[in-house]
């Protein structure tokens, strides 16, 4: 039954499946995929629909996620009122349904499909970038977004998008097998070698670092005027290899309009000597398209932790 669904949904768009992965510990993620996969089949409007009602549905649950999707919108975003925030919570679950029928849509749609439901605008900045034959760092950030944006851009010009390998093994599999078809060459998110080589073959490296990070080399930044453990390499790479640094995201539009990408001109003065201060004007764009936009940012992450025991627990 497996190899038959297989065949009948993922057998012209996936890389041969290793038998591992049809052992019975993985039908359920098998039975996952094939839902995903008819709902993909659906049109645009009636994905948005299901997404929106799987959203819907999930917030009423009492589920963590909803805590830390609150407590995130009053930290971040305090001048709102408790209704305006309990209104951005729900309407950012219901931008979560859509975005994991987003992600069947990344990995299985066509091209035309695809550019057909999208535009990008600033690639101008991209090419002037690349002309100047350093490699160019395409920061992004997590929206619900994030998925399809990488995929949009891809059909315009490749990227070496970085990756976290995920732990179920088929959904590592399977998204693997669409990165590695619509994608230059994907980049494990800690090979740094990997990266720097890249942007020296004047590549565009893509990834986002506005989560929480703990490790050596995390520094205390504010992200909307809260300081919380982040990564500060992306000024260092930068030094390194002299490529041009870029800020790229993604926006649902209105109804049944798609997706807009949009490409930022280049940080100005950047890198400088001080990697906290570089990332602070990152951390300033993705402010801002926050505010325009605050249901589609990805609120059900801890962002704000700290690096010392002394540092707020604010969940």
């Amino acid at each position: 039954m497996l190899r038959y669904l297989f065949a009948l949904f993922m057998l012209d768009m996936m890389d041969s499946i290793p038998a591992r992965l049809l052992a019975p510990r993985h039908w359920p993620t098998w039975l996952a995929l094939g839902l995903l996969r008819l709902v993909e089949c659906l049109p645009f409007a009636a994905i948005l629909v299901v997404g929106r009602a799987l959203g819907r549905a999930v917030y009423r649950l009492p589920l963590r996620y909803r805590h830390i999707a609150r407590t995130n919108i009053a930290l971040c975003l305090p001048e709102l009122s408790a209704a305006a925030q309990e209104a951005t919570a729900k309407a950012h679950f219901e931008n979560l349904g859509i975005s994991l029928f987003e992600s069947a849509i990344t990995w299985w749609s066509s091209n035309a499909r695809i550019n057909g439901l999208s535009e990008i605008v600033g690639l101008e900045h991209l090419h002037a970038a690349l002309a100047r034959d350093r490699g160019v760092i395409l920061l992004t950030a997590h929206f619900t977004t994030l998925s399809i944006g990488a995929r949009i851009l891809n059909n315009r010009i490749p990227i070496d998008p970085l990756y976290r390998p995920l732990k179920n093994a088929l959904l590592a599999h399977i998204s693997g097998s669409s990165f590695r078809r619509n994608a230059k060459q994907p980049i494990k998110h800690d090979d740094i070698r990997g990266m720097i080589a890249a942007l020296r073959r004047n590549e565009i490296v893509w990834y986002a670092t506005d989560q929480s990070y703990r490790k050596k080399g995390a520094e205390m930044v504010p992200f909307f005027g809260i300081p919380c453990a982040t990564n500060v390499f992306t000024p260092r790479l930068a030094a390194m290899t002299g490529a041009v640094v870029l800020y790229y995201y993604t926006e649902r539009l209105a109804g049944t309009r798609g997706w807009r990408g949009v490409i930022e001109a280049a940080f100005p003065d950047w890198p400088s000597a001080d990697p906290i201060a570089d990332t602070q004007q990152y951390h300033a764009r993705v402010e801002a398209q926050v505010r325009r936009m605050p249901d589609q940012y990805w609120w059900i992450h801890r962002r704000f932790k700290g690096l010392s025991p002394t540092d707020p627990n604010y969940y």
